[in-house]
Parts: C-alpha cells; sequence; structure tokens
C-alpha cells in the first residue's frame, strides 16, 4: 500500500495561524494527535505519522494533556521489551 495525500484547501492553509515553512509539519502533529485520541492509532503509528519519536510524541500528549492508552497489554509488552534489553 501506497502513501496517501491529503487535498487541503489552500484558503484553510491560508488562514492557519501557523508560520508558512511549519505548515506541514504542524498538520502531521495535529492529525497524529487527533487519532491517537480517538483510538485510532496507537502511539508508535501516531509519532511516526507526525516524525518524532515515540519518547517526543509522549512528551507532546503530555503537553496537550492527553490521556494515554495504556492498559495492561501495553504494560506487559513494555515489560518484555525491558527485559530483552537488560
Amino acid at each position: 500500500m501506497g502513501a496517501r495525500t491529503l487535498k487541503i484547501p489552500e484558503d484553510v492553509i491560508n488562514a492557519l495561524r501557523v508560520p508558512p515553512d511549519d505548515v506541514e509539519t504542524e498538520l502531521y502533529k495535529e492529525l497524529a494527535l487527533a487519532l491517537y485520541q480517538r483510538g485510532m492509532l496507537s502511539s508508535g503509528k501516531a509519532s511516526a505519522l507526525c516524525g518524532q519519536t515515540r519518547l517526543q510524541f509522549e512528551g507532546l500528549l503530555g503537553e496537550r494533556k492527553i490521556r494515554r492508552h495504556y492498559g495492561e497489554a501495553e504494560l506487559e509488552e513494555d515489560l518484555r521489551y525491558a527485559q530483552c534489553n537488560l
């Protein structure tokens, strides 16, 4: 499956209160945050979408006060990962 292109009207782009050079980065960040918040993307996929490390994305979630989706399955995965990397 290839990449997709979103078409955003120029008047919407111009209405953003974002420096022109930052528009694409900010839009990817906002999309990633929204999709994560709605439970449509994992934090790993959301961080990849906005071009941040997972740690950076977790920081962004904290800044925005967005609750993390962290349950038993994620805890077990993190514990397995930690044990393999000791």
